[in-house]
């Protein structure tokens, strides 16, 4: 089968997986389940999108077969077809770009953990500010940003954090919070002079970033049913410590769940009820238990169908924040910027992009590959 039967096949399948999506999408009972429906309104959104570029491909190709049979008669509507053979030059290199490779999780609403690590206060309060910076970021997208566990260092930094950032509807692959965040996993470097430094000399601190697309209750009952069995959770509450409300130190409100085949301990505490702390504890665990399982799927592909850039090492250094020289490098693409206070500020779309750039040019390249 030739390349361009492939895809004629692989459309003809997908308009019908539309016409399907289409009718879920107007069954009032789908929406009954909330996490089903975004569920089903993430692939929807993304079916649309390839459907939709599809079909204005198709429009202009049969205009230009037209305009170029008028052409034979009449040597005006040679300028027209010239126009449409470039415009549908133009539309098939978007929808080779929507039909290629792509990370599954794209579509997905993140759990985004920012760590200080060595240096420190400084490095806490850097911690601190890359939170502000990601808040900012995520709010220029028109996305929601809920804290979901934190805990505040001596000097007002952060020693960790983790907030859900999501999209306020489903979004196509290309366009999920996934897909913006997910290289912003690593560690990352800042220099620059303490405030706690009286000496004036350049201190070098660490900050780590986890991001996992985040889990839902559809992946509960789907994937994770005998992870989250209450069989295998064990849930202890204690009494809330630090800043907060009047009920801080005064119920056991705050909730530790222990999920006992694995080990992995989530605690939660930041919440005014057990209740809400129970519910965040569970969520942030099966985002964890699905990365776990995303992570052993992984370790099985075979070297050749693994991303390069989607399974980076998350200890490895990916960027550097020098405020002497007010400069931003990723040392992943090479991308250097000296624009330190922007950044800072959100303005993290050109820093993104080259590493969302290097991550399509990685999967392209397996794709060919696979095909030769």
């Amino acid at each position: 089968m030739s390349s361009t039967d492939a895809q004629r096949a692989g459309l003809d399948a997908l308009r019908r997986e539309h016409g399907r999506l289409e009718q879920a999408m107007a069954d009032p009972s789908l929406h009954e389940d909330a996490s089903r429906a975004r569920s089903v309104g993430r692939r929807y959104a993304e079916v649309h999108q390839i459907v939709t570029a599809a079909d204005a491909r198709d429009a202009v190709l049969e205009d230009l077969a037209t305009a170029r049979e008028l052409a034979e008669e009449d040597p005006e509507f040679a300028a027209e077809a010239q126009h449409l053979a470039a415009r549908a030059e133009q539309l098939e290199a978007e929808l080779e770009e929507l039909l290629a490779p792509r990370d599954p999780d794209d579509g997905r609403d993140v759990l985004l953990e920012i760590k200080a690590g060595a240096g420190g206060e400084e490095s806490a309060l850097f911690a601190a500010e890359m939170l502000r910076m990601y808040r900012a970021y995520a709010e220029s997208k028109g996305w929601t940003v809920e804290v979901m566990s934190s805990s505040p260092s001596d000097l007002g930094g952060l020693r960790d954090v983790t907030v859900a950032i999501g999209a306020r509807s489903a979004a196509a692959p290309a366009d999920g919070v996934y897909a913006h965040l997910k290289h912003e996993a690593g560690v990352h470097r800042v220099q620059r002079v303490p405030v706690t430094e009286s000496a004036g000399r350049i201190h070098t601190s660490a900050v780590g970033v986890l991001v996992l697309p985040e889990a839902d209750t559809t992946d509960e009952a789907e994937l994770l049913a005998e992870e989250m069995a209450p069989a295998n959770l064990r849930i202890d509450v204690f009494r809330s410590s630090g800043p907060g409300g009047q009920s801080v130190n005064t119920t056991d409100s705050a909730v530790r769940i222990t999920h006992l085949p694995s080990g992995i301990v989530v605690s939660c505490q930041d919440q005014k009820s057990q209740l809400q702390n129970r519910e965040q504890a569970l969520r942030i665990l099966r985002t964890r238990l699905l990365d776990v399982r995303r992570q052993e799927q992984d370790a099985q592909a075979s070297a050749a169908r693994r991303s390069q850039v989607r399974t980076v090492d998350r200890s490895e250094r990916i960027r550097t924040y020098n405020f002497p020289e007010s400069r931003v490098a990723d040392h992943r693409t090479g991308y250097k910027a000296g624009n330190l206070a922007q950044v800072l500020a959100g303005d993290l779309d050109a820093l993104i992009g080259s590493s969302r750039e290097a991550e399509r040019a990685a999967r392209l390249a397996e794709s060919a590959e696979g095909e030769g």
